[in-house]
């Protein structure tokens, strides 16, 4: 049965005779030229010696002779389309063993040298690591359409085979479609929490935690992620490493070839500095463009080694003939060169002083700085009023044992905080910023406790006697104590400070966080805005012979005695260290709230001028504007540098002699000191008074 029909072959007479009644089918993907021209081929083709005919001739009609010859040129074809198949998968192969082939090819003669002996070693050394490495790489079938033509026919036609390449490197990431819902939701029940946890301690702290559980379990999975696609990569990373290692091990084979076929190098140190750089760019570019293999690229780095030699001689023998020459050239060459140098260095410097103010300075607006620093310092002292009434708002405890930390924070830290996150900010666009660093800086925990104790309770007992005489009873009463048990409620009441600093280590990238570090050592370029102290570098000034001249309010002798001690101090490690702070602040203020504490005051307590002390002093109706004439010894006094109506520097009032006012002041150029001013001075914004009553 053949394509054509039914085909009666007889072997005896070596006859084929087509018995099929159905009309044969026409080739129609051939034109009639070309079905005409492979029957006249099939017919003069004579048959294979491996056919089971004897050699006598057929007598077979035309066109059944042609069928049956047809049908064996097909097989022929098919057997030869199956070799031509596997030869040129064979070449594939070859070929891209021979493209991935890391081993450079050694000649007899190079084997034999002794001194590239450890050369060829470390080269085949570097080969093995490569191919390992390649080998490590996780590999993947990719489907390929190849096109082949049949020559016979002229037909072209697709094959699809697979072929193991290297998996490449990366991950594509699995879209969860609950992902977003899940967000959204969560979102919406943190919402609703907060806006009723202020009103149970409970809830706010079971919250608390809940939110810290998911912090750490993103933070987990982050790094596992992460911990994954290191693991993943490492096999591409030592591939990387190891190919480096096997060009380098190449390169060097090369110069010391080149070094053994030129000895006339080995004398001249420039020459073989330049002979290896040029080596190791030929090198380089051939490994690159070739599609031979590392083969190629080590013959013809070769080849442009021994050019580079030849060249290098040459110039060497040029210098040799003319050295007063090349000693003029050379003379005048470096001459040029530092005289412009010499005059590009004021631009240069010009610009680097530039550069460097603007990109160390704050971004934001003056006033923008101040009015979110305001608002971090509001919601501190929001914070600080829910302490002071939480036992009003949570009655019916027998003991409140509090665990506090210091609140307070350095406000150049925060701007520089939220300048390298942010770059130009607002108070509105910080807000939410704001925020969560200050829910990340202070975690307030209220925990219930109840403890069984006992009290001693005095308790009246009788029992009856009997007289043995006459009988009768009588009762006696008495006293006995017993230990009781009862419970005793507390509340602990629990506040922890994480300083802004370390909080910028966590969230910042290490870019941002290197701008921070920037900003923090040069203050933004703006020390005084937050109330940064004086910059008065003079020295204390000398007291005796003044007259102070006392008003009818009272003042606090003993706080200014103790305050006037502390001049000479530098840095203000004492005040700022009480405060509470891990680090050095602007610290006038630090330095009035310590002497305020000296004296056995809680408050005021403030570290920033016009946040925190003008704020307190004028809440409580204690504010005394400019001119002001019944200053006591005590008061703090509160100055405005640059008159935008902001305290910058805090100092405490020794006194007045009717046309001066008298000062001690920390940071007042780094420096506890003693000054003084004109009553009218414009920077003085106010005083803030002392009730000593």
């Amino acid at each position: 049965m053949t394509r054509d029909g039914a085909v009666e072959v007889n072997e005896t007479k070596q006859t084929a005779e087509r018995i099929s009644k159905r009309e044969q089918e026409t080739d129609l993907q051939k034109t009639p030229e070309q079905q005409a021209a492979q029957d006249a081929a099939q017919l003069t083709t004579p048959i294979p010696e491996a056919a089971p005919f004897p050699s006598a001739p057929f007598t077979a009609s035309k066109a059944d002779t042609g069928t049956a010859e047809r049908i064996m040129g097909h097989l022929d074809a098919a057997h030869t389309r199956k070799a031509s198949k596997k030869a040129v998968q064979k070449a594939q192969a070859e070929m891209a063993a021979e493209t991935k082939s890391s081993r450079l090819k050694f000649t007899e003669e190079e084997l034999s040298a002794p001194e590239l002996e450890k050369y060829i070693r470390k080269s085949d050394k570097a080969a093995d690591r490569l191919d390992a490495a390649r080998a490590a790489i996780p590999k993947e079938k990719k489907l390929v359409k190849t096109r082949t033509f049949d020559e016979a026919t002229g037909k072209g036609k697709n094959r699809l085979h697979f072929e193991e390449k290297d998996k490449p490197p990366g991950f594509k990431e699995k879209a969860n479609p609950l992902s977003r819902p899940t967000q959204e939701a969560g979102v919406f029940i943190h919402n609703k929490i907060h806006s009723v946890e202020k009103d149970n301690s409970g809830v706010e702290g079971a919250h608390k935690s809940e939110e810290l559980a998911e912090r750490g379990a993103k933070y987990g999975a982050r790094k596992l992620k992460q911990g994954y696609r290191s693991h993943k990569l490492k096999p591409y990373r030592e591939a990387a490493k190891a190919e480096k290692a096997a060009f380098k091990a190449n390169v060097d084979f090369q110069y010391h070839k080149a070094l053994h076929d030129n000895p006339q190098l080995k004398s001249n140190p420039v020459s073989r500095f330049w002979q290896k750089r040029q080596i190791k760019k030929q090198y380089a570019k051939e490994a690159r463009n070739t599609a031979k293999g590392i083969k190629s690229a080590a013959e013809k780095t070769g080849k442009a080694a021994k050019k580079a030699a030849e060249q290098t001689r040459k110039a060497a023998a040029f210098v040799a003939r003319h050295p007063a020459g090349v000693g003029v050239a050379v003379g005048a060459l470096l001459l040029f060169i530092l005289i412009m140098s010499g005059l590009s260095s004021c631009g240069a410097m010009f610009s680097g002083v530039m550069n460097g103010v603007l990109g160390t300075s704050y971004t934001s607006e003056d006033s923008d700085l101040v009015a979110t620093e305001n608002n971090y310092a509001a919601k501190e002292s929001e914070l600080q009023r829910k302490i002071d009434n939480i036992e009003s708002e949570y009655p019916g405890y027998d003991e409140y044992r509090y665990d506090l930390a210091n609140i307070g924070h350095n406000p150049h830290e925060l701007a520089s905080y939220l300048t390298a996150l942010l770059q130009t900010y607002t108070p509105q666009s910080a807000q939410s910023e704001i925020n969560r660093v200050f829910d990340m800086q202070y975690t307030l925990t209220l925990t219930p406790e109840t403890e069984i104790r006992y009290r001693t309770e005095t308790r009246t007992g009788s029992y009856t006697v009997t007289d043995p005489e006459t009988g009768e009873t009588s009762t006696e009463t008495y006293e006995y104590e017993v230990e009781v048990p009862y419970e005793y409620y507390i509340l602990n009441v629990s506040l922890t400070n994480k300083p802004i600093s370390s909080i910028a280590q966590e969230q910042l990238t290490p870019e941002q966080f290197e701008m921070y570090g920037v900003y923090i050592s040069t203050s933004g370029n703006k020390p005084l805005l937050f109330g940064g102290g004086s910059p008065d570098t003079g020295a204390s000034e000398d007291l005796s012979g003044v007259q102070f001249v006392n008003g009818t309010r009272s003042g606090n002798t003993a706080l200014v005695e103790l305050a006037k001690t502390q001049a000479g101090n530098v840095g203000g490690y004492p005040y700022w260290s009480w405060y509470g702070f891990n680090s050095r602040v602007e610290w006038c203020a630090c330095f009035v709230s310590w002497c305020y504490g000296q004296a056995g005051l809680s408050e005021p307590r403030f570290a920033a001028c016009q946040s925190q002390g003008v704020a307190w002093f004028t809440s409580h109706g204690q504010w005394g504007a400019r001119g002001y004439e019944n200053i006591a010894p005590g008061d703090a006094i509160f100055f405005d540098w640059d008159l935008d109506g902001s305290a910058d520097h805090v100092g405490l009032v020794i006194g007045t002699d009717g046309s001066r006012v008298y000062t001690v002041e920390g940071n007042s150029g780094d420096a506890c000191k003693i000054k003084s001013y004109a009553l009218d001075y414009a920077c003085i914004k106010g005083y803030g008074l002392m009730n000593w009553n």
